[in-house]
């Protein structure tokens, strides 16, 4: 025979779509929140994003060349995304050091600890962030006003969040301006500036097929639903904290949540219903970190469970 049959294992799919173009394409979907919180927090947010961005990368880097003796994996742009999103996280007058610290939990502790990309059980951008909030907390509840003392750093003028002054009852539902908060002229992290900001990347993201509808639209639904069920202002839930951050770019990493839509949409209504019970009831008067991290605990049992039926198999007739 002039040529070889070659038979390898399945699957026997080929997409030009890679890990490398993935994460370029949700860094690329962050870059309007990015220009937002430059916009808005002017050093400050360059400060906070080149230095977390810059100790992931170095961490990564670091944990492959002498404790894993593995080639080098920032190239394809994930440590890059972890530390973006780390930023994104925090307030724009957090210490370097601090996000330092952070850095080193998401890429060292959230991510490299369970055998890099593709192992981890939780999103290590959250991971970082939820032990800042546990170890750091006035320096993480520390907010910058917007427009306010823009080339200041350390120094900026602070004030509260629209979901924390709710919580102590310094303002009601009614007085909160919900165009402020879709444009983000409301005290916040650097990812809360403007949830305008964040659909423009969803929808970014949905054209270039990153991600599906799924989970974020099921967050989003369920948190509405709740919301009007227990008497809160649905616009407020929705537009303000990290709802939009968490349900766009941190519910959907492909390696924390589910495999099938049925379990995405699972997944996505118990993120939005544990999001409003914290919000409502509990210490803090943000829940979304923990919402994830907790869902993400559940991935394995959801696919477990929840199955896509195999390619090629027949419904039984009934």
């Amino acid at each position: 025979m002039s040529q070889m049959l070659t038979i390898s294992a399945s699957p026997h799919l080929h997409t030009s779509r890679s890990v490398s173009k993935c994460m370029w394409h949700v860094i690329v979907a962050l870059l309007p929140a990015v220009a937002c919180s430059l916009y808005y927090f002017g050093l400050g947010a360059m400060v906070v994003i080149a230095s977390s961005i810059l100790g992931c990368v170095i961490v990564e880097y670091a944990i492959n060349r002498w404790m894993l003796r593995a080639p080098s994996t920032i190239g394809n742009g994930c440590a890059i995304l972890t530390g973006l999103l780390l930023a994104l996280n925090l307030p724009s007058n957090i210490p370097v050091w601090i996000v330092l610290i952070g850095s080193v939990v998401a890429i060292g502790i959230g991510k490299m600890s369970f055998g890099g990309l593709g192992c981890n059980i939780w999103n290590p951008a959250l991971v970082g962030r939820v032990f800042l909030l546990i170890s750091f907390p006035a320096q993480m509840t520390s907010w910058p006003v917007p427009l306010e003392n823009q080339w200041r750093y350390l120094d900026a003028t602070t004030g509260a969040t629209t979901l924390g002054m709710l919580k102590l009852g310094e303002i009601s539902p009614e007085s909160v301006d919900l165009w402020h908060s879709a444009m983000g002229l409301t005290a916040g992290s650097l990812g809360e500036v403007s949830a305008l900001a964040l659909l423009l990347g969803f929808a970014w993201l949905l054209v270039t097929r990153v991600i599906t509808w799924h989970i974020p639209v099921a967050i989003f639904a369920s948190v509405a639903l709740l919301a009007l069920a227990v008497g809160d202002n649905v616009g407020v839930q929705l537009l303000s904290g990290g709802l939009m951050l968490g349900a766009i770019f941190m519910a959907t990493d492909y390696v924390t949540s589910p495999m099938s839509r049925k379990g995405m949409i699972i997944y996505g209504v118990m993120i939005g219903a544990i999001t409003v019970v914290i919000r409502k009831w509990g210490a803090y008067p943000e829940g979304v970190s923990f919402a994830i991290l907790l869902m993400n605990s559940f991935v394995p049992l959801i696919d477990r469970y929840i199955k896509p039926r195999k390619f090629g198999e027949r419904r039984a007739r009934k």
